[in-house]
Formats: structure tokens, C-alpha cells, sequence
């Protein structure tokens, strides 16, 4: 029987989502680590702009250092799946926001939505050799002044879990970006190079957190 696309994989954790819960570090999903870290990258609306773009188009991942493989996915698949459920403060459920126009990044790579499907090759030996991990889209934030996406790991990647990429800006203009993510290793063989898998994952997660803070290097889109 042939191998399912890479679209027709299910996830590899039960918590899609749980990125954005706000009581994630008192209860995380079982066997997994939580993980948050937070970083000023700038001020003013110019920058609040180009950050965001950069984000939903992955230029983290892509300024970190990472491939980004996009593979196709049926348009059916990113319509209807892969938006999870969110409350509000009051528990009330609200339905995820998804920008529905085409929006591209700099580089031409359209903005992500939920169902979204790639492989992010990560380098290794100076770039000799690449870890091709796959993963899904699984929500997307698009409020005012904040933006931002989460993906959810594939069969194939290293790790089982989700990470989010949101960026803000606070009332005094200062431009934010924060990284949360649930982990594990996701096989015997990444369970016994666990403590590789966490240096590469604080590695990058300092890149990730300088990656929006260099100069402005591109046209800002309009909101």
C-alpha cells in the first residue's frame, strides 16, 4: 500500500491547541514540556507590521536558518480542518479568526492558514545534511495587534507537539514576540538523543526570538 500524502497525516499529539491555553504550564498535556519564551523586537507600527507578515509567511523558521518545503494540500483540507475551538475569559467558546484574503510575504510565500502543510528542514553539519520534519498548521491568530500561527508536528518529525509563533504590540508601541511550545521526543531512537533534541530546541528558540529584530528589510503590507 502506498505511503498517505503528506496532507492526509494525522498529527502526532492528542492537544491540538494547547499552545494557547492559558493554564498550559499548571496543566500540560501528560508527558510533555511546556515551554515559553518572550522578547521585545521593536517599536511603532512599521514594525508591528513587517513582523507580522514575516511571521505568517515563515520568515522565522526561514531567518533561523530553516528550509521551508510548502507541500501541497486540497483546498477542502484548509477550509474545513484544523481550527481548533478557543474560549474566552469567561468560558465562553469563540470561534478561531482566519484572515480570509491572499496575502504574501516578501519573498512571495503566502501568508499561512489552518491546514497548511510543509517540511522544515532542519541544517546539520554546518548545512551538509538536513532533519526534513514535517508539520501542519493547526490555527491562526489575526486580531488587531496580534498576529501569529501555530504548527503541529507530523509523523516523521523528531519531536511530537506544538509550536506557536505570535507577535503583538503592547499600548506604549513596543512590538513583541512570543514562543510557546509542547514537546517530547517522538520516537525510542529521539527519546535516547532527548538531550540533543532540548539544546536544539533552546538553540533555536533564541534564534527564533532574534530573528524579527534585525532592520526593517522589506515593504510593510498594509493591515
Amino acid at each position: 500500500m502506498a505511503e498517505p500524502e503528506l496532507w492526509q497525516r494525522p498529527v502526532t499529539y492528542a492537544a491540538v491547541g494547547a499552545t494557547q491555553a492559558p493554564d498550559l504550564f499548571a496543566y500540560p498535556p501528560a508527558g510533555y514540556r511546556p515551554m515559553s519564551r518572550r522578547a521585545r523586537i521593536g517599536h511603532g507600527d512599521a514594525r508591528f507590521q513587517w513582523a507580522w507578515a514575516e511571521t505568517m509567511s515563515w520568515g522565522i523558521q526561514k531567518r533561523s536558518g530553516f528550509g521551508v518545503e510548502l507541500t501541497s494540500t486540497p483546498r477542502e483540507v484548509v477550509e474545513q480542518t484544523y481550527s481548533p475551538l478557543a474560549f474566552d475569559d469567561d468560558g465562553a467558546p469563540v470561534a478561531p479568526a482566519v484572515r480570509e484574503s491572499a496575502m504574501f510575504g516578501s519573498d512571495g510565500t503566502p501568508f499561512v492558514v489552518p491546514g497548511d502543510t510543509a517540511y522544515l528542514v532542519i541544517p546539520v553539519l554546518g548545512g551538509l545534511w538536513g532533519i526534513k520534519s514535517p508539520a501542519r498548521v493547526v490555527y491562526v491568530v489575526d486580531e488587531p495587534s496580534r498576529k501569529g500561527f501555530a504548527y503541529g508536528t507530523l509523523p516523521g518529525h523528531p519531536e511530537s507537539g506544538e509550536e506557536s509563533f505570535i507577535v503583538d504590540q503592547t499600548e506604549d508601541g513596543s512590538v513583541w514576540l512570543t514562543i510557546t511550545a509542547i514537546s517530547r521526543p517522538s520516537s525510542w531512537f529521539w527519546w535516547m538523543l532527548a538531550p540533543v533534541l532540548r539544546l536544539f530546541q533552546e538553540y533555536y528558540t533564541r534564534r527564533y526570538l532574534r530573528a524579527l529584530a534585525g532592520p526593517i528589510a522589506a515593504p510593510v503590507p498594509e493591515p
